[in-house]
């Protein structure tokens, strides 16, 4: 995929689609169409969401930006600024790995064990990680640090 600064609104708004919807499927274009409309936006129809996304049209208006940043639960800037672009990626990556069913089972097991017993487990993890070539997963933590993007409560 392309670094922050060379995607484009088409590129991040399928990033959006792909990655911040219910569990199990994506969002229609019908379901964000009607979702920017109850936030009181300009009406826009699924027509032009697919456009959108698909790079037919690139240029929508401030106030369509803004509802379809707030239909995903992202800032505005998601879409212009490439620092808050990386920031939303890296949330959005931990929000994919969170939504793994292997991944949250050991999340729930490993929830109410003491702070060595988690030291522990985590450092279990990250030798198995090393012995299938996937590095130690550090980047994973340092990155979501930065803030949160929670996924929006529509109904699909």
């Amino acid at each position: 995929m392309s670094s922050d600064a060379e995607r484009t609104l088409a590129e991040k708004l399928d990033e959006l689609f792909s990655t911040v919807h219910p569990i199990g499927k994506e969002y229609s274009y019908n379901d964000v169409a009607r979702g920017v409309g109850e936030l009181g936006a300009p009406r826009v129809s699924a027509t032009y969401i697919w456009q959108l996304r698909t790079g037919k049209r690139d240029n929508p208006t401030k106030r369509h930006i803004e509802a379809l940043a707030s239909f995903f639960g992202v800032p505005p800037a998601y879409f212009f600024d490439d620092q808050v672009a990386a920031q939303v990626r890296s949330q959005l990556q931990l929000l994919a790995t969170l939504r793994d069913h292997g991944v949250r089972q050991v999340a729930t097991r490993a929830a109410g064990l003491s702070p060595r017993a988690l030291r522990a487990v985590d450092e279990m993890i990250k030798q198995v990680r090393q012995l299938e070539g996937l590095g130690d997963g550090a980047d994973v933590d340092n990155d979501a640090a930065g803030g949160n993007v929670d996924p929006p409560n529509h109904q699909a």
